[in-house]
C-alpha cells in the first residue's frame, strides 16, 4: 500500500467522523440524522415520518465502512518487529492493527523514539505492544531502569508504592511511544522464582495478586497505557511451559476457587485480557489451548460460571509462532484464524514475515463464510475502542 492510499484512508476515515460527530448530536446513542417529533422548525408531518426511510447510520456503521475487509482483518494482528524499518513497512503495506516489541527488537526504535515514524505510517491509531512486567521480563531496563519483579514487590512495597513505581514506569513507556503493557502477571502462583511463572506472581494469595496487581494496573492507566492482565484463566497451578509443550492446568472448579478471581476482580476496572495457551479440564476442549478456545472467550465475555461481570475490553492472545502449545498443531495462519472465529479481538505473534499470507488466509475464510462477517467487525470495534479510533 502506497503512500497515496494511506492518505486517502485517512481522508475517507476523517469525513467518516465528520458525519458521525460533527453533523449530528447523539450519535453515541446510535442515531444519526433523527428529528425529534417536535423541534423549532414545527412538528414532523405524520407523512412524511410514515415515508420509508433508509435505516439510520450510526458512527459505528460509517467507521466500518470507511475500512476495506483486508484492512479490518489487519486491523486485529498484532506482530512482533525486529527494528524501525521492519515496523514502518509492516504498517505502510498491510495496516496492522499493532507491533509487538520484543527482546530481539532493535532498541534504537524505543531509545531514538522512531515510533512516531512508525504510527505516521498507519491511517488509525496504532497499538504498540511490549511486555514489561519488571524483574526478568523486562524490554526497557537499558533505557528506564531496572524493577522488582511481582513477587519482590509484593514482599517489599505497600500498595501505594507499587502505583508509584507503576505510574512512573508507565509514564516513561508513553514518553518511547509505548500503549499497551501486557503486565500485570495475575497468576496466582507459589512455583519457584524461575520456574515459568515463578518470580512474575505477586503471591499465592489471590487477594493479595488483587491488590498489587490492581495498584500496578491502576497506575498505568493513569499513565496512558492500557494494561493487559494475564494468562486467563490462571497459569499459576499448571503443569508444564506453554514455550516448550501442552500445559494443562488443575479443573475449572479449582480455578474459579483461586486463580479466576484476580479476572474476576480486576476485569471491570478498565484493562485488556491475554488468553493462555492453556487445557482446562471442564472448559476447553482435548486439545485446545484457551487462547484459542471459543469456551474460554466465553467464560470471559460472560463472566457466567465465576462470578463476573461481562468483559467488554480487548481480548489478546498469547504469542501464536513461538510457543510449542500452539505451533505443535498449528501454522500460523490456521492458529489466527481460529482464535479469531473463538472470539478473540487480538492475535499476537512474533515476526512480520507471514502477515500477507495471514491476510490472505483469513481473506478466503471471510468469504466462505467459516469467519463470520460480524464477528471480524464485532472484533474491529473492540480494538478501535481500544485504541481510542471511535469518536463515539
Amino acid at each position: 500500500m502506497g503512500w497515496v492510499t494511506v492518505e486517502h484512508m485517512r481522508i475517507k476515515y476523517a469525513l467518516a467522523l465528520i458525519a458521525c460527530t460533527g453533523l449530528v448530536a447523539g450519535c453515541s446513542q446510535g442515531g444519526i440524522g433523527t428529528v425529534p417529533e417536535s423541534s423549532p422548525a414545527g412538528p414532523v408531518s405524520h407523512a412524511a415520518a410514515e415515508s420509508p426511510v433508509a435505516a439510520p447510520a450510526t458512527c459505528e456503521t460509517e467507521f466500518l465502512q470507511s475500512l476495506s475487509l483486508r484492512h479490518k482483518l489487519a486491523q486485529l494482528l498484532n506482530v512482533g518487529v525486529t527494528g524501525t524499518a521492519d515496523a514502518v513497512q509492516v504498517v505502510l503495506d498491510e495496516q496492522v492493527g499493532g507491533i509487538f516489541i520484543g527482546s530481539w527488537t532493535d532498541e534504537s526504535l524505543l531509545a531514538n523514539r522512531e515510533v512516531a515514524q512508525v504510527a505516521s505510517a498507519s491511517s488509525l491509531p496504532l497499538m504498540v505492544t511490549i511486555d514489561e512486567e519488571g524483574g526478568r521480563v523486562s524490554r526497557v531496563e537499558n533505557l528506564l531502569g531496572p524493577e522488582p519483579s511481582a513477587r519482590q514487590t509484593a514482599a517489599t512495597m505497600t500498595e501505594e508504592q507499587t502505583y508509584q513505581m507503576a505510574l512512573e514506569r508507565g509514564r516513561g513507556l508513553k514518553d518511547l511511544g509505548v500503549t499497551v503493557n501486557f503486565a500485570p502477571d495475575v497468576d496466582v502462583s507459589s512455583q519457584p522464582d524461575n520456574s515459568v511463572i515463578g518470580d512474575r506472581s505477586y503471591s499465592n494469595d489471590p487477594a493479595v495478586v488483587t491488590r498489587y496487581a490492581g495498584a500496578y494496573a491502576r497506575g498505568m492507566r493513569d499513565a496512558g497505557i492500557l494494561p493487559v492482565i494475564k494468562h486467563f484463566p490462571g497459569h499459576g497451578s499448571a503443569s508444564g511451559d506453554s514455550h516448550t509443550g501442552a500445559v494443562t492446568t488443575p479443573p475449572l472448579d479449582r480455578l474459579r476457587a483461586k486463580d479466576l478471581i484476580p479476572f474476576r476482580d480486576l476485569g471491570p476496572t478498565g484493562v485488556g485480557v491475554m488468553l493462555g495457551h492453556l487445557e482446562v479440564p471442564g472448559l476447553t476442549a482435548p486439545g485446545v489451548p484457551a487462547s484459542i478456545s471459543p469456551d474460554a472467550v466465553a467464560l470471559l465475555r460472560g463472566g457466567i460460571g465465576y462470578g463476573a461481570a461481562p468483559f467488554a475490553g480487548p481480548i489478546f492472545t498469547d504469542d501464536l509462532s513461538g510457543m510449542k502449545a500452539i505451533t505443535d498443531r498449528y501454522d500460523i495462519a490456521e492458529a489466527v484464524e481460529t482464535a479469531l472465529e473463538s472470539g478473540v479481538d487480538i492475535a499476537l505473534w512474533l515476526t512480520t514475515d507471514d502477515v500477507p499470507q495471514v491476510l490472505d488466509h483469513l481473506e478466503s475464510v471471510v468469504a466462505s463464510g467459516k469467519l463470520p462477517q460480524q464477528r471480524v467487525d464485532e472484533a474491529v470495534l473492540t480494538v478501535a475502542r481500544a485504541k481510542g479510533a471511535l469518536a463515539c
